[in-house]
Parts: structure tokens; sequence; C-alpha cells
């Protein structure tokens, strides 16, 4: 072998390492490409509820949607079954701690005054006057073994109460100052959904006259 026929395969070594080092490379590449492509393709997240929720629930279940109101107590849950109508449209929901204790939300039309506050009841007592006073931009009340806080609003009194001797008045103090408009995540875990349209669907065979029985009759042999 000549001298020039030793040099060229030393030449071409280079050349081919190179190459497959750039298709190595491009390899790479597209695998770091995949896992973003399919990121981009992910759904987004849910929202939990949609804007019109919180109107289309409490009107399906006979409450004005600007009455209904959701509140955070420190060691209670939101007890499902207590979720109602108060009064006309008024809402109302219950807090329990799963000892017994109770917290009581309501909301109605009306407003509170110094005079009001002390005659109306409080919380579930059957009336009686009451002992109310002052707090920071509500008002608390006692009576009957029973506390509340009273928290006016424009159109409408917002009322966190408890049993005296099971809930502190720290509890419901917090609970009032927490009490605040549902948004739609918070209206779809609060209120239940609307029930299916239960509009009778009018029948073809029913005859016009008589008692309305559907027609039976059939021809002879049948």
């Amino acid at each position: 072998m000549n001298r020039r026929a030793r040099v060229l395969p030393l030449l071409l070594t280079p050349l081919l390492l190179t190459a497959c080092g750039t298709e190595k490379a491009s390899g790479e590449s597209g695998e770091s490409e995949a896992p973003a492509a399919a990121a981009s393709e992910q759904a987004p997240p849910a929202t939990g509820g949609t804007p019109g929720e919180l109107k289309s629930r409490a009107e399906a279940m006979g409450t004005a949607p600007e009455l209904v109101y959701v509140t955070t107590v420190p060691g209670f849950t939101l007890a499902e079954q207590s979720v109602g109508v108060l009064g006309d449209d008024g809402f109302s929901a219950a807090y329990t701690d799963g000892s017994g204790a109770v917290v009581r939300l309501g909301v109605e039309r009306g407003s509170i005054t110094g005079e009001s506050c002390r005659s109306g009841p409080v919380g579930y007592t059957s009336g009686g006057a009451a002992t109310c006073e002052r707090d920071a931009g509500t008002w608390y009340r006692t009576g009957g073994g029973e506390h509340e806080y009273a928290v006016p609003k424009d159109g409408h009194v917002l009322r966190l109460s408890a049993e005296t001797d099971s809930v502190p008045r720290a509890v419901l103090r917090e609970a009032a100052e927490s009490a605040h408009r549902p948004d739609a995540a918070e209206a779809a875990e609060t209120l239940p959904s609307p029930r299916p349209d239960t509009t009778p669907v009018e029948r073809g065979d029913l005859p016009p006259f008589g008692d309305g029985a559907p027609d039976n009759s059939v021809d002879i042999g049948g």
C-alpha cells in the first residue's frame, strides 16, 4: 500500500465521527421538545364554576342571589343539608364542628338600629328583650342563652348566631368578619344543583275528551 492510500482512511475517520455526533445531537433535541409539546396540549385547570353559577343555583332554590353569603369558621364545616331559604327570599346555612356546636348564618332584607337591635329575638330564641352593644360597625346581641353578631349591609342584614355556652364570642366575631359573597366555586360547593325541568311532556295518544285515559283500543283479532 502506498503512502497516499494509508493517509486517506485517517482523513475520513474524523468526518465519520463528526457525522455521528451531529445525528446524536439532533436526536437529543427532538426528545427535549416532546415534553414541551405535550404540556402545551394539556387542558386548562377547572375553575369550579361559572360566573352564572350563583345566580342560577340561588334562583332555583328560591333565594335572591344578592342575599347569599358564606363564611369561614375556625374548626367548623358547612352542613350541606342546612342550606335553605330564610323568610321570603333570604338565605340560611349552618356550620358545625362535629361536637354539637353550631354556628348559624342567616341573611334577610331589612335594617338594624339601636332600637330594633334590643327588641328582636336572638338566634333561635322565641323572643324577648336582648342585650345589645356596638362592636366595630356590627351589633353584638345576647339573650335567651344565645348570642349573635348582626352585620348591616345595603338593604339587608347578615346574622351569625350560636349558643352562648358552645361557641365563644371570639369565634362568632371571626365568622362575622369572614362572611362574604361567594365566588363561582364557593357557590357550586354551597348551593344545591338546580333540579332538572319537571314540566310534564305532552303525550300525543291522549284524547281531548273523556277522562283523558290513553286510547288502547285494538282492531278485531288484535
